[in-house]
């Protein structure tokens, strides 16, 4: 715990098993009170991997869900556990868990309800290996959003991401896409609700085994983020209303 906070970090897995161990061994079990995995019907030996490195609250996809879908699991377990502080990190080794600390006291103070662990802010991304159509790409959907959105953010893409449990019990986020615009969703459906964001430079490793989306996946990406902040601003608007941003 952090000064009476119960921190659980989540980790939305498929075919993690080459990097899970890693990725658990730089978690801070000083203030982290419980790890939850969500396995997405992976078709390596990710959940006998997550057994022997002794993480309880394994959940198992009889079928593949999709990136949203694994981590509507994620936190609605987080929640069930009674969590106040939520973590997700994929274990595939992209980002460190050793800025879990940091996070969760910006959380833990109060000054914020989100924060994301950015790649853009410094030179992370490019300095870790981030591809330049995909860096460009965030650079160009990044800009779109922030003036949809009336938002200020130096990226909308990283999967490095801590809520506390009232962000999560206020926007609905069991009504976003179980596709890999779910994220982009999420924000979008945070600062709807008037929250604040706060973002810290994160490094970060592109490298075999480290997951990444296709060609293909990307653009159908690309376009859900345009499609999702074009929803978010009819809306403010008044002149449309849609399901993500119910509450």
């Amino acid at each position: 715990m952090l000064k009476e906070k119960r921190i659980i970090v989540v980790l939305p897995a498929y075919n993690a098993a080459k990097t899970l161990e890693q990725t658990y061994r730089e978690i801070d079990f000083d203030i982290v009170d419980e790890v939850i995995l969500v396995d997405d019907c992976s078709k390596d030996n990710t959940i006998e991997v997550a057994k022997k490195l002794g993480i309880k609250h394994i959940v198992h996809h009889e079928k593949n869900t999709g990136y949203g879908g694994n981590q509507k699991s994620c936190y609605n377990k987080a929640i069930e556990l009674n969590a106040d502080i939520v973590i997700m990190v994929h274990p595939d080794y992209q980002y460190t868990p050793l800025l879990i600390p940091s996070m969760c006291h910006l959380i833990e103070s109060g000054l914020y309800h989100v924060v994301l662990g950015s790649r853009i802010l410094g030179k992370g991304a490019l300095k870790g290996g981030m591809p330049w159509y995909k860096y460009i790409a965030n650079r160009l959907l990044t800009i779109f959003q922030n003036i949809m959105l009336n938002a200020k953010l130096s990226e909308y893409h990283t999967g490095y991401r801590a809520f506390s449990r009232e962000v999560l019990q206020t926007i609905n986020f069991n009504n976003n896409s179980n596709n890999f615009v779910f994220d982009n969703q999420m924000l979008a459906q945070i600062w709807f609700a008037g929250y604040e964001i706060a973002e810290i430079t994160c490094p970060t490793k592109y490298f075999t085994d480290a997951s990444s989306i296709n060609i293909k996946n990307s653009s159908i990406y690309g376009l859900g983020v345009l499609k999702t902040s074009v929803q978010f601003r009819l809306q403010k608007w008044g002149l449309c209303k849609f399901k993500i941003f119910k509450k």
